[in-house]
Order: structure tokens, then C-alpha cells, then sequence
């Protein structure tokens, strides 16, 4: 039988994947190296180029409302701030890691043709995600007594816990939303993502300027916005998927998907520790750094140098969701080369860009805060940070791509481990020691944090992935999809006979 599906049998005029998309190709050897880098980097960028404007859209939501409650006020700035960043920020990385996943399940079944199997994957994250969001309510309702807790004006605090209460929809959107862009994603069906994102950035715009200048709803009008924002990308990617979007990989609700949910939860938690260690590694930082003598100017800075890297980071997070999928296909296919092949082309491009920004940073050092403020205080202190800004930009264009390698891998439970003791049992003493006790303020802090958590993490990862054998990996991910699959069905199986 042959291994291609064809129009006769699913409607389409050309086959659903060429064999070069799936890794696939038994004249890998007449190539020349330039040649496989090429077909290597379409492939990559079908993901990557999408992924950047996806994530850059909505980062810019975020930042969108803020800007608009920063109009409002100080306090409403600060409430709404702390309520999306904080509040908000800590639940979404456990959950964006929980739905990664499906990168490593959808990614593998969709390299080995088991495509019925990432809608099942899709339908038991939905059942995970949405559980464990009324795990974490307790977070949103008592937002208010926990600023105050941290320290925070009572005005600011009380604020930023009714801010945190309307946004308790926009938290149960993280549930469907996240593993339907994974869900689209392992099919390299992101073009779709990125055209909901650009609408819904469009309406939130638009929502954001009505609700403030037209009919003066204020914050609380921000935050309904924010949550619609976030709906209308669910819905999108539901009615593109249910519509005939996808017809191999989606044929409706199943049963299916409330078998093996304990398998699914272990993985998925194993990848929500793992990703969510990462992204609050930086939030403590700033935490750190506000509890130095005369913080003020120094939080300032910082905070400008987040925000310059956090959308600079739009881009590695963009190659390492791609790299995910990649290594997912290819190790579902049985192509354990092609897997390394993939890693090693996504690791060479993400720094090259990643030395772009580093450099240009160099450059603009004393310039580029101008954005966001006119302090001299403030800029001669983001003038001395630069270089450390620069350092992480480096770091972050190649570590994020190492764990999209072990996510399309599925060794989310082994780096895990190495997160936390690369970022929270080395990094953050050393930035302690360096930033108190050698009295080097923030720079301490942050270059602690960096040289002893992402540079040792990075050094781990990247012989971790030197040493693999990638042969034994994608008989692993073979063995993988057969354990997550339904062992009755014979989806995929008369392809391989």
C-alpha cells in the first residue's frame, strides 16, 4: 500500500507529506551539505516564521493593556501590572509547559502516521489543563491578601486582586488555547495561528482605546478585553480545526480521550516543572532586585531590560517550539539522523541571530533605553546592565533551543531536575552572594544568575544533546507512541506493512 495518502483516498490533490517534510528521504546521501541545510531551513522556518509573529502578537496584547492602564493611572498601572504579570505570569508558565506535551506526543505520532491520535493527545491536554486551572483559582481569588503579603500598597494590592478576579476567564482560556496552537503546530499548520493572532491583536486594540477613552470602563474594562482577546484566539483555532481544518488528525469528540489520563498527567506535569522553572527564574530576579538598598532606579532598569529581552526572547521561544516539532517528527519517523541533523540547523541559526541582537545592544548601549524613559539615573544605570543584557541574549538564543530538544525528545523529567538544580541551587545563591554579600548590587544579582544558572544549564543541556544516541531516542519515540496510542486501532499501521 502506498505510504503517501492521495486525493482518491482524502480529497486533497497532492500528498498530505512529501516524504522530504517528514524527514524521509532516501537521497539524504547524493545531497550536498548545503543542500540539506536548505530543505532543513524551509522546514524549520514553516514554524519558526509563524511562531515569532504568534508570540510577538500576544506579547504585545499584554503590553497593549498595560500601556493603556498606564493612561488611566499610577495605581491602576501598578494593579494591572503586577495582576497580569505576577498573577497571571505564574499560572501561565505551569500551564504553557503542561501543554508542551502534545509537542512531544503530537510531534512523534505525527512523524510515525498515527494521525488520529493528536486529537485524542488534544482532548486528554483539555481535561489536564482545565483541572488543574481550578487547582490554581485559589491564586486569582486571593490575589489581594498575597500582594499584601509581598509587601505592596494596600491601594495597589486591592486593586490588582479585583483586577485578578476578571481576568479568571482569561486563566480557563489557557486550558483549550495552548494545546490547540501545540495540537496545529505538530502539523506545521501555522499559518492559521498566526492569522488569529493578528485579529485578535486587532480587536484588542480596538477594545482596549474603547474601553478607556469611549466608554471610561477603566481597568476592569482592560481586563474584559484582555480575557475576549484570549477567547477569540480559542475559538479561531477550535473552528479552523473543527471545520475541516484538519481532517486526518481530528474526527470530533472521543472517548478516548479520559483513557490513559495518568500517563498524560505525568508527562505533562514533567514538562510544566520543567518550562515554568525557566520563566520564573527571571521574575525572582526582579523580585531580588527590589529588596536592594535605593532599588528604585536599579528595579527601573531591570524592568527595561526584561522588557527589551522579553520581546527579543519572541524569537529563541519561537525556534524552540520549532526544534520541538522537528525532533518530534523526526523521531516518530524512525529518522533519528534527521533528528540531529534538525537540532544542529536550529542551533546554528537561533545564535547567529541571537549575535545579531547582541551586538546591536553593544551598539545602542547607552540609546536604547530612550523608549522607555529620560531618567539620566535611570539610563546611565541600563548603560551599565547592557552587557549583561547582551550575555543573556547570547544564552537565551541557544538554551531555549536545547530544551525544545528535549521536549520533541520527551526528557522534560530530566531536565526538570537539571533546572532546578542549575537555577535554583546554584544560580540564585551566587546571585545572592555576588549582589549582598560582594555588595555588587544588581549587576551581581543578574550576573550571578546568569553564569551560575543559564550558562551552567546551557553547558548541561548542550552536552546532554552532543552525547545522545539518536537512533535509541527514536526507537523510544516509537515505543512512546505505541504506549500512548490506542493499541485496537489500526490507524497508520497498513502504511507500514
Amino acid at each position: 500500500m502506498e505510504s503517501l495518502i492521495n486525493r482518491e483516498e482524502e480529497g486533497v490533490t497532492e500528498p498530505l507529506m512529501p516524504r522530504e517534510l517528514n524527514g524521509i528521504n532516501p537521497d539524504e546521501k547524493d545531497q550536498s551539505l548545503s543542500m540539506r541545510v536548505w530543505i532543513e531551513t524551509k522546514k524549520l522556518w514553516q514554524i519558526v516564521g509563524p511562531a515569532i509573529f504568534s508570540r510577538v502578537a500576544a506579547y504585545s496584547m499584554n503590553v497593549v493593556s498595560q500601556a493603556f492602564a498606564g493612561h488611566i493611572g499610577s495605581v491602576e498601572l501598578a494593579a494591572f501590572s503586577i495582576a497580569n504579570t505576577v498573577i497571571v505570569g505564574f499560572n501561565f508558565g505551569l500551564l504553557l509547559g503542561m501543554a508542551s506535551a502534545l509537542e512531544t506526543l503530537c510531534g512523534q505520532a505525527f512523524g510515525a502516521k498515527r494521525y488520529h491520535m493528536l486529537g485524542i493527545y488534544m482532548q486528554r491536554s483539555w481535561i489536564v489543563l482545565f483541572l488543574c486551572c481550578f487547582i490554581l483559582l485559589p491564586v486569582y481569588v486571593f490575589a489581594a491578601p498575597l500582594m499584601k503579603l509581598l509587601g505592596q500598597p494596600d491601594d495597589v494590592a486591592e486593586l490588582s486582586g479585583v483586577v485578578a478576579c476578571w481576568m479568571i476567564p482569561l486563566h480557563f482560556s489557557f486550558a483549550f488555547q495552548f494545546p490547540l496552537q501545540r495540537f496545529l503546530q505538530c502539523q506545521l499548520k501555522n499559518n492559521i495561528i498566526a492569522w488569529v493572532s493578528l485579529g485578535t491583536l486587532i480587536f484588542n486594540v480596538l477594545g482596549s482605546w474603547l474601553g478607556v477613552y469611549v466608554f471610561g470602563f477603566g481597568v476592569v474594562g482592560l481586563s474584559i478585553v484582555l480575557d475576549l482577546s484570549w477567547w477569540m484566539t480559542v475559538f479561531g483555532l477550535y473552528l479552523y480545526t473543527a471545520c475541516g481544518g484538519c481532517p486526518l488528525t481530528w474526527s470530533g469528540f472521543s472517548i478516548q480521550a479520559f483513557s490513559g489520563l495518568w500517563e498524560f498527567v505525568k508527562l505533562s506535569a514533567a514538562s510544566g516543572v520543567m518550562l515554568c522553572l525557566e520563566n520564573w527564574y527571571y521574575r525572582i530576579l526582579i523580585l531580588m532586585t527590589g529588596y536592594l538598598k535605593d532599588a528604585t532606579i536599579a528595579v527601573d532598569a531591570l524592568s527595561i531590560c526584561m522588557s527589551i529581552n522579553g520581546w527579543e526572547m519572541m524569537i529563541p521561544l519561537a525556534f524552540f517550539a520549532a526544534t520541538g516539532v522537528r525532533v518530534a517528527n523526526e523521531l516518530g519517523a524512525g529518522n533519528g539522523k534527521g533528528a540531529k541533523f534538525a537540532t544542529k540547523v536550529s542551533v546554528v541559526q537561533s545564535t547567529i541571530i541571537g549575535i545579531f541582537f547582541c551586538a546591536l545592544i553593544m551598539i545602542l548601549h547607552d540609546k536604547f533605553a530612550y523608549i522607555f524613559t529620560s531618567s539620566d539615573d535611570v539610563l546611565s544605570e541600563v548603560d551599565k546592565l547592557a552587557y549583561l543584557l547582551g550575555i543573556t541574549i547570547i544564552l537565551n538564543s541557544v538554551q531555549p533551543i536545547l530544551s525544545g530538544v528535549a521536549v520533541g525528545s520527551g526528557w522534560q523529567a530530566y531536565v526538570a531536575y537539571i533546572n532546578l538544580g542549575c537555577y535554583y541551587i546554584v544560580g540564585l545563591p551566587l546571585g545572592f552572594l555576588m549582589g549582598w554579600v560582594f555588595k555588587l548590587g544588581v549587576q551581581g544579582i543578574w550576573g550571578g544568575m546568569i553564569f551560575g544558572g543559564t550558562a551552567f544549564q546551557t553547558i548541561i543541556l548542550a552536552i546532554i544533546t552532543a552525547r545522545s544516541d539518536w537512533d535509541k531516542e527514536a526507537m523510544k519515540a516509537r515505543e512512546r507512541v505505541d504506549k500512548f496510542s490506542d493499541p485496537n486501532s489500526n490507524d497508520g499501521n497498513e502504511e507500514q506493512k
